[in-house]
């Protein structure tokens, strides 16, 4: 495209003397290969407006009020449930410290090169994800549909996650809180406590019963959870209220749902560490694992992070870009959301990591008290002597550091009879400490149970064994997703001083995080469909938000968890990945890397690093091919299923998907693609022909293009891409737009056979997508 100064503005204006209209009525009859081209030039009575100067733009598109609020609604967007409870998850899985490593080298190499070019074009062609690619190729014009199917799919769930994050921040209004304690059940003749929760805990219990009342498989539907439809509907009105009005109603809410996050997490980890116990939990997770960068799995799950955590592919940020001026420094913008995001997982990773070593703690604290009255009776019982106990250890008040010292003693004296004393967290092979955190994040089995065994001593007395673990411990399975959110976090804030208060706060931030998210989802779908359809944006957001509330009740069934997985692991990994390497490809290759970045180069004001040149061209369609085909793998050496809650075990079983899941899983990601090859069949067979040819109609306004031609070859693609006669990358005479020169009395003859345009084409402030 021309380079956008003042320079070329006023050659323009010099060589620019007759109007429109005076051209065509000085055509002579050598003019008739000009009237049978299928160019159509409408003459519109607009006033002239200056490019350069950024001054206003055609449609009066909306714009940011300010640069801050625009990269709040970037951080908002990106930054979401998945910092907080799945990169923790995979930091611990894969190495602790080490894991950092891999995630940030894929941040520079995948990370921030696709988030830069999402930006960048989004920014260019002021247009969604739909007009975007129609205007890269008409034929490509599917990827931005596809984008819009996958944003509808994620939504439909995510918004789900945001109604359960309502419920539980409007139960934590009490002290205690509801899932501090199991509840008891009273019959005729006495009072218990619920088996179900007796056999787990009180927070699975209260999540799996009391929130979700689960049903036990996915065709058991067990009708709707009304608590869950009231929660769903009230998370759809607070989406559809701020997105009403685009931009403008919610950018507004930008300001304190990307804001507030930031302060709850650094709240929680200033009050974390003044407890017991958080210092080992950040100790564990910065202790590197350095033989586990050797395996791919590791490389390939910290890609997919990397992928997901920006948001690549949905088309949001395509959105949120396309309300930027032209001049906007993008390329700062995308490295500096991109160490944002990376730093608020690593905050949030810090945070998960101290709470779960001061619940760690907790659990000890309780095992040196139950052990402590165990090595009491085996004092009265003579089985121990209280001559090898130090005198100043009181074992009715006994510390860890008492604890210890009284364990190694008996251990020495009392080797051979307590040879399966568990020893004391921090020992070698100790369950607590280290491996009482990484049993959190175990997945098989999911719920451990440990009773007080018994041995039988040399007296043939009956002996409880020393253990630290207490009777009937659960410790409960993964740290990620739910079940960080709604079990572990929950369970280790029911120890906090003023819990009730800390339960609000992060439920709160869970609401807030989902929003930001759910903005740019929404603005995924409603941008792309204004930009081609012309629909009003307040309607066209409201029956979205409806229609997407009635497809959302199958969430909000008892059964409704399930679907949440089904759709969380079908619905949007393949086809994202093949949505994002064809978006490199069609700017790499069918536009033009070289055009792509003289481009930037324009709009910037400075030319991008050659790094993202080879990147783009070469390592990161590489890279992403690499992670499709990684993914394809693995998920068919996974078997497609999903982890039921049995009420009888009170416990989870993972369970195979029906013949019909399986089904609904293949119609997820076919769904979800198949606009990338039907429009490319449509535009390639002509199904739908162009009410003008191969030409979209087009208008001249002082050397600038006002409408984008469209199907474009050879001189016509010239056309499209703005490009200035003596920039063109091939100098033969074919591919040559020529223009009228001064004082020529006639147009110049293209050598074949065309006339050329009479202009050039200067910078084309806005460029419509192609109606499809």
């Amino acid at each position: 495209m021309p380079k956008n100064s003042k320079v070329v503005k006023r050659e323009l204006d010099d060589e620019v003397i007759e109007s429109v209209k005076d051209l065509l009525s000085n055509e002579d009859s050598a003019d008739d290969a000009f009237k049978k081209s299928e160019l159509i030039v409408d003459v519109q009575e607009e006033k002239d407006i200056d490019v350069e100067e950024e001054s206003e733009v055609e449609d009066e598109r909306p714009a940011w009020n300010s640069k801050l609020q625009y990269i709040l609604a970037q951080v908002g967007y990106s930054v979401g449930l998945g910092n907080v409870w799945r990169f923790p998850y995979l930091c611990q899985k894969n190495g602790g410290g080490a894991y950092l490593l891999p995630y940030l080298i894929l941040l520079l190499v995948i990370g921030i090169p696709l988030f830069f070019l999402e930006l960048a074009v989004g920014q260019r062609i002021r247009r969604g994800s739909i007009g975007v690619w129609n205007y890269i190729s008409p034929k490509l014009g599917g990827i931005g549909f596809a984008s819009c199917v996958v944003c509808f799919f994620v939504g439909l769930y995510y918004n789900v996650i945001i109604g359960w994050s309502l419920f539980y921040f409007s139960q934590s209004f009490q002290q205690p809180l509801p899932w501090d304690q199991c509840p008891l059940v009273k019959n005729a003749s006495h009072t218990f406590v619920e088996p179900e929760c007796e056999k787990s805990s009180a927070t699975t219990y209260y999540w799996y019963r009391e929130t979700l009342n689960i049903s036990s498989s996915i065709s058991e539907s067990g009708g709707l959870n009304w608590k869950m439809t009231v929660c769903l509907l009230a998370a759809w009105v607070v989406v559809c209220l701020a997105m009403i009005k685009g931009i403008q109603s919610s950018g507004k809410v930008m300001y304190f749902s990307s804001l507030f996050p930031y302060v709850v997490l650094i709240c929680f980890l200033v009050r974390v560490l003044l407890l017991n116990g958080s210092i080992d939990g950040i100790r564990h997770m910065f202790t590197p694992k350095l033989e586990m960068m050797m395996e791919p799995r590791v490389w390939r799950e910290a890609a997919t992070q990397v992928f997901f955590a920006l948001g690549l592919g949905f088309g949001g940020v395509i959105a949120f870009s396309s309300y930027n001026k032209r001049d906007n420094n993008c390329h700062f913008d995308a490295v500096l959301v991109s160490f944002v995001n990376f730093f608020t997982s690593v905050l949030a990773t810090l945070v998960v990591f101290a709470v779960l070593g001061f619940k760690a703690n907790v659990i000890n604290e309780k095992c040196i008290t139950e052990n402590s009255k165990i090595i009491i009776k085996l004092l009265k019982m003579g089985n121990i002597s209280q001559d090898i106990i130090p005198h100043h250890i009181n074992l009715s008040a006994v510390t860890a550091e008492d604890y210890r010292l009284v364990y190694d003693i008996i251990q020495k004296v009392k080797e051979e009879e307590f040879s399966h004393i568990m020893p004391l967290p921090g020992d070698p092979g100790s369950f607590l400490g280290d491996s009482m955190i990484s049993a959190y994040f175990q997945k098989p089995p999911s719920i451990i149970q440990f009773s007080l065994p018994y041995v039988t001593d040399i007296f043939s007395h009956p002996v409880i064994l020393l253990s630290t673990n207490v009777a009937n411990l659960c410790i409960l399975q993964a740290v990620q997703g739910t079940g960080l959110a709604f079990i572990a976090f929950t369970e280790a804030m029911t120890h906090f001083p003023a819990s009730p208060f800390w339960s609000v706060m992060f439920f709160f931030m869970l609401v807030n995080l989902g929003i930001g998210s759910m903005f740019g989802t929404i603005e995924g779908i409603i941008t792309p469909i204004v930009d081609t359809f012309k629909a009003r944006k307040e309607i066209l957001t409201v029956v979205c938000c409806l229609l997407a509330f009635c497809i959302g009740l199958i969430f909000v069934q008892r059964s409704g968890n399930y679907f949440v997985t089904m759709f969380d692991d079908y619905s949007a990994t393949l086809p994202l990945l093949i949505i994002v390497i064809l978006e490199n490809i069609a700017v790499s290759f069918v536009y033009g890397i070289d055009k792509f970045m003289e481009d930037l180069k324009d709009m910037l004001g400075f030319a991008p690093n050659r790094y993202y040149y080879y990147m783009w061209k070469y390592i990161s369609p590489l890279m992403l091919f690499s992670l499709l085909m990684a993914s394809v793998v693995n998920m068919g050496l996974s078997p497609p299923g999903y982890n039921a809650w049995v009420e009888e075990k009170a416990s989870e079983e993972f369970l195979s998907y029906p013949t019909w899941g399986l089904v609904v899983c293949i119609l997820l990601m076919v769904l979800a693609i198949l606009p990338i090859p039907a429009v490319f069949i449509i535009r390639r067979c002509n199904v739908i022909d162009n009410s003008s040819g191969n030409l979209a109609s087009v208008t001249y306004k002082r050397g600038r293009v006002l409408k984008e031609p469209v199907n474009l070859e050879g001189d016509d693609a010239s056309l499209i891409h703005g490009k200035i006669s003596s920039e063109m990358s091939s100098p033969s005479f074919g591919k040559n737009i020529y223009r009228k020169q001064s004082g020529s009395p006639t147009l110049d003859t293209a050598p074949n056979g065309r006339y050329g345009i009479g202009y050039l084409m200067a910078d084309m402030p806005d460029m419509p997508e192609s109606d499809l």
